[in-house]
């Protein structure tokens, strides 16, 4: 029997080192795997290259790392809500590798699968695909590095002949994810919109690590529920269903309107 489970987050990260290559599931703050992030922020790690979404905000999730001045490439599809990540691209402290949203999804599926690229028409024409786009300035209104030129082939799809871009897979040395239940053998189910890109963040990562809110026993799960298998989970950690989540803006409507 196959158990996974790790006592803590500060020893289910203890061994990621400076400088290593994380995926990391959510989407804005949903499905953060905030435990896991806060015990990396404490164990002091640096100069991480990141992999998600987004990078969360000033003092959640990602953010916390960020502002210590731990990571020093993100790769995101979206880098709004977060002045001080706007603060280190421009200054040319932090390195952006910007990514169409559904292209990051892929990517990162790909890399779980063992596909070492594909194509998309996601790009084309824009310079996602021609290359020029900044990915560090040089703190003085410059740009010190630009996005290379991707490879463009035309494909002819149900008749017609259109243009992809190559893109490659992305695979990282680590992975976090949060899920809201998980078994011993790593079988994770995630819950609604918390589900976003932690199973693609988990199946990216060469030794993924679990937060789960429940922990059960095997058989507990019911089969047809799980959503990410335990083969692509290393770690699991329990965290419990009191852990603290947040939302990015909250909007509310006065009573009677």
């Amino acid at each position: 029997m196959i158990d996974k489970r790790v006592a803590g987050p500060a020893e289910a990260v203890s061994d990621i080192p400076d400088g290593a290559s994380i995926a990391v599931g959510g989407f804005g703050l949903s499905g953060n795997p905030t435990a896991l992030i806060e015990a990396l922020l404490e164990q002091g790690t640096a100069n991480l290259s990141v992999v998600s979404n987004n990078c969360g905000v000033d003092d959640w999730g990602l953010g916390v790392l960020l502002r210590a001045h731990r990571i020093r490439k993100m790769t995101s599809s979206y880098v709004g809500e977060n002045k001080e990540f706007e603060r280190q691209f421009l200054s040319g402290e932090l390195e952006l590798e910007l990514t169409p949203q559904g292209t990051l999804a892929e990517k990162l599926r790909a890399g779980g699968a063992g596909i070492a690229a594909f194509y998309t028409q996601t790009g084309v024409g824009t310079q996602v695909a021609e290359g020029g786009l900044p990915r560090r300035y040089d703190g003085a209104g410059g740009v010190a590095v630009a996005s290379a030129p991707k490879d463009v082939r035309v494909f002819d799809v149900a008749g017609s002949a259109k243009e992809f871009v190559l893109e490659e897979a992305i695979t990282t040395d680590f992975s976090l994810v949060h899920a809201r239940r998980g078994d011993r053998h790593g079988n994770l189910v995630f819950a609604k919109a918390a589900r976003n890109f932690n199973p693609l963040a988990a199946m990216a990562g060469r030794v993924c690590i679990a937060q789960v809110e429940e922990l059960v026993e095997p058989g507990e799960l019911d089969p047809d529920a799980v959503h990410l298998p335990g083969v692509y989970v290393h770690r699991v950690v329990e965290v419990g269903t009191g852990i603290e989540k947040r939302i990015e803006r909250r909007t509310i409507t006065a009573e009677g309107q």
